[in-house]
């Protein structure tokens, strides 16, 4: 059975046969929800931080792309 929180890993619902594969706004949600995931994922097996069964590209930008939305965008101040 797929997961409800759209979570990665082997229970999730882009692995269920015939399911097309994780795009972008997969990738977006799967990194934007990243750091809950993580410490999810260190005591579960069911879930994972990126979805293996993906689009590629798409879904590696959508990833990346959450992930720095979710913690703190581009470092733009960083030097400042």
């Amino acid at each position: 059975m797929p997961n409800f929180l759209a979570v990665a890993g082997p229970g999730s619902q882009y692995s269920v046969a015939g399911a097309p594969p994780a795009g972008f706004w997969a990738g977006l949600w799967h990194g934007f929800i990243v750091g809950f995931t993580f410490l999810v994922s260190l005591v579960t097996t069911d879930v994972r931080i990126y979805e293996a069964h993906n689009t590629g590209r798409w879904y590696d930008f959508g990833f990346l792309l959450g992930v720095g939305l979710a913690w703190g965008g581009s470092g733009y101040k960083a030097g400042a």
